[in-house]
């Protein structure tokens, strides 16, 4: 009896102990959820994605337009507060998300081209404000658009260290300056505004939930503070809306700012991404980790002394086989790096300026090439320009005893590799961002005019041209990730006549022979595109009034040119002639001094 006793106190007591034992681990894994800042992020996260996927379902049994909208609104709404954190941790559903409603198109080579029809909520939104309004369509649409979230949300585990946090937070206020206040994503509604406020609660609530980070708390006030200003000076109409002072102003105090918290957090980061990590302006010569643009991504050595040595071979026509051809002889330094020619003799297209070239991730009008370097081989080849090739230009360096030292001290050898590498970080230098318009938005000088800053922001805004020609480099590398440099069927013509048809250049078709890309372009940059005249890929255009206007009637389009694929808006953008002139005056304040 005493046996059993004995034996039922001790099942008692380790019942009792294990009871204790699990009581204390469920408390402390509570505590530690409630103080781990990355589990909250990912919960918050969480319940973000199940309400955006419960607003599409929603849109799914949709009965009419009106409720579609609704549902649309508020499922957009929800999938732009999990902007900042989902375009960082999943960059390709971000995408699949948020594309524009064109043709998708991915030529990884001639043997493998996609070609899909874009889902998510750029297509959704043009859909349903539509005349012609397909429910059934729109409910398909909106499905895959509720299957991809769900994608996201099954296989949703945030590894997240401070540095990432910083990260996101700088890409989401860049996105917001370059692509957001444009109208990029919303391109009916035209909502970016009240999608920009979504998206600095969203930085708000994350600075909250890290807040523990801070050592100085006072760093925590002033983001409240800012982020507070910030979103109620976003509470405007999209025409008028003040770009230039937004980014001046806010932008980049935000930027710096960022600055102040990583050093604050005492945040160590392991690499740089397009962006510099201690960056605060998106218009300056310290803005671009420049190796995140170049073939190897690693960090370079003695750039100065290499650039000096490249400036020289860039200039030099010894390197031809003619031996009266260089690249400065095309890219004149005077004009920008341009010529001034409709296309210069032998060519087929007008010459682009090579300054500012570095910033982007396709190379040549057609983007034939992915890197500074593999476009001066084509350069090197074609029998129009140096008419020779890499071992001949490499011969013709070593028998130069001047370059023979520079190579040996700056590289340690000499070969093709090393001298296409020097010519590229010459070229990689030429990114001064030291204009009128980037003094002044810097805060370095107060000398633009009113005229000037209104083009600006229409330039940004009702124009729609940044929608294309993205800021700080006005170029078509998407910001802030600056991974794809976008490609562009505008409709050009042959000629400034009555009646005039598409110029025959067929452009990224002669790359892989894909009909949907006839006519395609790359969009170049538009910094000092005073001094860049003639314009467009053949130089049809003499004055940059002639280009406004171009656009402003819906290029190809506009000019009665039928073209099945055009990305450039058909319809009229509706500007005066001194609104017009005010976009002129604000593209000449990009000269580099």
């Amino acid at each position: 009896m005493f046996s059993i006793y004995l034996n039922l106190n001790i099942t008692r007591t380790l019942s009792a102990c294990l009871f204790l034992v699990l009581l204390l681990g469920c408390k402390q894994k509570q505590e530690t959820y409630e103080s781990d800042p990355v589990l909250i992020l990912q919960s918050n996260y969480k319940s973000g994605l199940q309400t955006c996927i419960k607003h599409l379902e929603a849109l799914e049994v949709a009965k009419n337009k009106t409720q579609g909208i609704k549902a649309y609104k508020l499922a957009r709404s929800a999938f732009k507060s999990l902007e900042p954190i989902l375009a960082f941790v999943d960059k390709a559903n971000y995408k699949f998300l948020n594309a524009p409603n064109i043709l998708k198109i991915e030529e990884e080579d001639a043997t493998d081209i996609k070609i899909n029809n874009p889902k998510g909520f750029q297509v959704l939104e043009e859909m349903l404000f539509d005349d012609d309004v397909d429910l059934e369509t729109i409910k398909t649409t909106a499905k895959a658009t509720k299957n991809r979230l769900n994608l996201v949300l099954k296989n949703t585990s945030l590894k997240l260290k401070n540095h990432h946090v910083i990260w996101l937070i700088r890409d989401e206020i860049a996105r917001v300056a370059l692509t957001g206040i444009t109208g990029f994503d919303s391109p009916v509604l035209e909502n970016s505004l009240f999608e920009a406020q979504i998206a600095y609660k969203t930085i708000q609530d994350i600075l909250n939930v890290f807040k523990s980070n801070f050592k100085n708390q006072n760093l925590v006030k002033n983001w409240n503070t800012e982020i507070a200003e910030t979103i109620a000076i976003l509470n405007a109409d999209f025409n008028t809306f003040d770009r230039y002072n937004f980014i001046k102003n806010h932008t980049n105090k935000q930027l710096r700012l960022l600055v102040e918290t990583q050093n604050d957090w005492s945040v160590n980061f392991p690499f740089e991404l397009a962006f510099i990590n201690n960056m605060t302006s998106l218009f300056s010569n310290e803005t671009f980790n420049l190796n995140y643009f170049s073939d190897s991504n690693k960090q370079d050595h003695k750039v100065v002394e290499k650039a000096a040595l490249g400036q020289l071979l860039f200039n030099d026509k010894n390197l031809s086989t003619s031996q009266e051809i260089s690249c400065a002889t095309c890219h004149v330094k005077e004009k920008a790096f341009t010529d001034g020619f409709k296309t210069f003799k032998k060519q087929t297209r007008n010459t682009p300026t090579v300054a500012y070239a570095a910033l982007q991730k396709s190379f040549f009008y057609d983007g034939r090439a992915g890197s500074l370097e593999g476009q001066i081989v084509s350069v090197i080849d074609n029998k129009d320009e140096f008419h020779s090739d890499l071992k001949t230009i490499t011969n013709a360096v070593l028998k130069n005893p001047k370059y023979v030292s520079a190579f040996n001290e700056y590289y340690g050898k000499i070969s093709d590799r090393e001298i296409r590498h020097a010519i590229a970080t010459y070229i990689r230098s030429l990114n001064t961002f030291n204009s009128k318009f980037d003094r002044n938005i810097n805060n370095l000088e107060q000398s633009l005019t009113k005229s000037e800053i209104n083009g600006f922001n229409i330039f940004n805004g009702k124009g729609k041209c940044a929608t294309c020609h993205f800021a700080p480099v006005f170029n078509g590398t998407v910001p802030p990730n600056f991974t794809e440099s976008e490609m562009e069927l505008i409709g050009v013509p042959n000629s400034t006549k009555m009646k005039p048809k598409v110029s025959p250049d067929l452009g990224r078709y002669n790359v892989f022979n894909t009909k949907e890309r006839k006519f395609f372009f790359k969009t170049p940059t538009i910094r000092n595109i005073e001094k860049t005249a003639p314009y467009m890929h053949n130089g049809v255009y003499n004055t940059l009034d002639e280009v406004v206007v171009f656009y402003n009637n819906g290029g190809g389009s506009g000019l009665g040119l039928d073209l099945e694929y055009q990305t450039l808006p058909s319809d009229s953008l509706n500007l005066s002639n001194s609104e017009i002139k005010d976009v002129v005056n604000f593209m000449k304040t990009l000269n580099d001094e």
